[in-house]
């Protein structure tokens, strides 16, 4: 009779029925393993925010929920995102069964509870905890951060829309008919006429049914306060920064994305991704529903100086930022800003420097508080404003030609038909007045060396995260849900980045040594 305790330590091999002995894990993990690496990172975390979303009550989990976030973290590591997926890799691949600590494989239903339910509320802290252990081991700092944004896609369906003009157009069409029928508009008044009106009326339905001249009217009207509801309902699910939402995921605005393999920049529903990159490291991520970037910048500032109780020295973004909010913005906060003016490639180009009629290429005389047109005339101020805005001035100047009376340019510079009216321009003294500054910065030593950093960290951040982690698309819906998605995939480049810094002997390293050309 053969040893049931000695037979536990092997396994039967099908082709010969030969008994050989299980191999341990340990001996196919090499000391330096990316597996072995993030888990060591992992286990300086606090999870007790993680914990906390388990009842103490009923049944303990089968696997331990620390083991369920190093999993699905590292994961996201490898390029892994899909719930059965990450199964399939519990089962089969030696890393994640050396991660799993011999405890038992998640299904794939466990991996989707908790990336939707279990760790909503703890991704957000951990991935801030692991930045913060990057600060402590030397390898990010908050001496300066890049900013940019890339699109998305949702997991919502294609043509499934709702457009802001379309359903303001059928709006209007209800309400018109409304007011012809009752005089009416406001739905309340509809639907408290409704109300009455039904006690008065015997409604019959069904085949062989007549209905009468009260009943069809009654239900005409109760079709357009439908609707009437349902397109305001629409709109207020837009609200004012958006022109479109997906109906099976209202978080989500049809956006024009880049990678359309036709190159026609097809619209799909999509959010906004904003990132902070520091040191090669993603410091801060966060998602809009705003089409544009300008409009993203101060929420995710505010939210990143939330976050590490700290701000950044020298903020770096592209052209898609600039304005004079978020010039405002980071001055009143002692932030010093490296943002490229939207004109600064423009002004390089003959037909930039070509449109006489643009304040740009006018000269501008301090003495005389003058600008000075291609054909020597002046424009002199005749009307200024200044506003409050977040406790700073804000002055705008009109400034109007002294005659344009036959002018040889004038229809170049003018663009109007008009040959009585002078040539005006508005200055936004302020806004002006703060560009200067960010485009002295920019064009410093210091400001040419971040620009090229900001090219090769975020930009290659999002490179990576397209095209080696192959996420071009999120799993789940709504923006509490690709949130959770998001600091996943923020934690696994994390990770990834700091082992293969590791490999390269390149640690506490912040910026590139390559030259500006």
């Amino acid at each position: 009779m053969k040893n049931s305790g000695t037979q536990a330590q092997y396994t039967a091999v099908e082709q010969n029925n030969q008994l050989v002995l299980i191999l341990n894990s340990e001996i196919k993990l090499p000391e330096d393993a990316p597996v072995r690496v993030t888990s060591a990172q992992l286990e300086e975390l606090d999870y007790r925010k993680l914990y906390a979303a388990y009842s103490s009550r009923g049944r303990k989990s089968v696997t331990d929920p620390r083991v369920i976030f190093k999993v699905m973290a590292y994961g996201y590591q490898c390029g892994i995102f899909s719930s059965r997926k990450l199964e399939e890799a519990c089962q089969y691949r030696v890393d994640f069964m050396w991660l799993l600590e011999n405890q038992k494989a998640p299904d794939h239903a466990t991996f989707s509870r908790f990336r939707t339910g279990r760790c909503s509320e703890a991704v957000e802290d951990l991935f801030n905890q692991y930045v913060s252990c990057l600060e402590t081991q030397g390898e990010v700092d908050h001496k300066s951060v890049f900013i940019d944004g890339t699109k998305l896609e949702s997991r919502a369906g294609r043509y499934t829309f709702a457009w802001r003009g379309t359903v303001e157009k059928n709006l209007g069409k209800v309400k018109q008919a409304v007011l012809e029928e009752t005089g009416y508009t406001k739905p309340e008044q509809l639907e408290e006429y409704l109300l009455k009106a039904k006690e008065n009326i015997a409604f019959v339905y069904g085949k062989g049914k007549r209905k009468t001249d009260k009943q069809r009217q009654w239900e005409k009207l109760d079709a357009l306060r439908q609707r009437w509801t349902q397109y305001e309902r629409q709109l207020d699910i837009m609200g004012e920064g958006r022109n479109s939402y997906a109906k099976t995921d209202t978080d989500a605005t049809f956006m024009r994305m880049k990678e359309d393999h036709m190159r026609n920049g097809q619209l799909k529903p999509a959010y906004n991704i904003q990132i902070a990159v520091n040191s090669e490291y993603i410091t801060g991520i966060e998602a809009f529903s705003n089409r544009t970037d300008v409009g993203t910048f101060i929420p995710f500032m505010r939210k990143l100086e939330l976050a590490h109780q700290q701000r950044y020295e020298e903020v770096t973004t592209d052209a898609g930022y600039e304005s004079l909010d978020n010039y405002l913005y980071l001055e009143a906060n002692g932030q010093m800003s490296f943002i490229k003016p939207t004109n600064y490639e423009a002004q390089k180009t003959k037909k930039f420097r070509d449109q006489i009629g643009r304040i740009e290429n006018m000269k501008y005389n301090r003495d005389e508080d003058c600008f000075i047109c291609a054909e020597g005339r002046k424009l002199h101020c005749h009307k200024e404003s200044t506003q409050m805005q977040d406790g700073i001035p804000v002055t705008r100047a009109w400034y109007r030609c002294e005659s344009c009376k036959n002018c040889p340019q004038r229809e170049q510079c003018c663009r109007k038909q008009d040959i009585n009216a002078p040539k005006e321009v508005i200055w936004k003294k302020t806004f002006w007045e703060k560009r200067e500054v960010s485009l002295q910065n920019i064009t410093s030593d210091r400001g040419i060396m971040l620009r090229m950093n900001r090219s090769i960290q975020v930009e290659g951040a999002f490179g990576l995260l397209k095209n080696d982690f192959s996420f071009r698309r999120f799993m789940t819906t709504g923006k509490r849900n690709i949130r959770i998605e998001l600091f996943f995939l923020a934690l696994g480049f994390n990770l990834k980045k700091r082992w293969m810094k590791q490999q390269k002997s390149r640690l506490e390293t912040h910026y590139s040594e390559k030259k500006a050309s």
